[in-house]
Parts: structure tokens; C-alpha cells; sequence
């Protein structure tokens, strides 16, 4: 019998390594694309949200949660340096049509802190 999570989905199938599903901070469980959903609720709710700054397959730059089920293509990533973590990313995209930043501090992690800003 397959077990049904919060969402009213079954687990995410073929999750490689992951459960299958996510744990909110209410221990209520999602399947993936219900946790992804969930994620970009908050996003435009809130305004931020940490997320991950990862490499496609064609090597291309974009934002991601920790499934991959939400995806955003960077417009513009910024290295530069940082008195403590020695470098640090600036990146640039858009969620909705609305512009927003993120920022990562060195090279050994992808976590990276996004808040939507203020059009030009």
C-alpha cells in the first residue's frame, strides 16, 4: 500500500537518495512538487528565501531548491571578494516578473540568500 503524504500525493517516485518527500516545520509532509509550490508561495509572500545556486547541464548558472523541482535562470552572477569568506557571488534574476538578488559567501556550499527587490 503506498503511503499518502499531507498533500494528498503519494511520495515523489525515483527521489534517488531523498525520501521522496519534504517535512515542513509543522511536520506536515509534501511530495516534491507540492514542496516546491510551497516554497514559491513563501517566496512571494515574504519577499526571501535561502535557495541554492547550482550549474545545469549545459553549465549554465541558475537558482534551485534543494528537489530541483523549482528552478529560476540567473540573469547576471557577480564574483567578487569577501574579508572572511575570501569570495562571494551576486546573482540577479527574476521570479514572477519581479526582480530579485542573492548572495553566497564562499566556495564551499551552493546555499544562497535571496531577497525579491525593488524595480529599476
Amino acid at each position: 500500500m503506498t503511503n499518502i503524504l499531507d498533500c494528498g500525493h503519494a511520495p515523489t517516485p525515483n527521489a534517488g537518495i531523498g525520501t521522496g518527500y519534504a517535512t515542513t516545520q509543522h511536520e506536515k509532509t509534501l511530495c516534491y512538487d507540492c514542496a516546491a509550490a510551497a516554497q514559491r508561495d513563501k517566496m512571494e509572500s515574504d519577499g526571501k528565501i535561502s535557495l541554492y545556486l547550482t550549474m545545469n547541464k549545459n553549465g549554465d548558472n541558475e537558482i534551485t531548491d534543494w528537489t530541483g523541482r523549482l528552478k529560476f535562470r540567473t540573469r547576471l552572477v557577480r564574483k567578487g571578494r569577501h574579508n572572511f569568506a575570501r569570495v562571494r557571488y551576486d546573482v540577479w534574476f527574476t521570479v514572477g516578473g519581479q526582480p530579485w538578488w542573492g548572495v553566497q559567501y564562499g566556495d564551499d556550499h551552493q546555499i544562497i540568500h535571496c531577497k525579491r527587490i525593488k524595480s529599476a
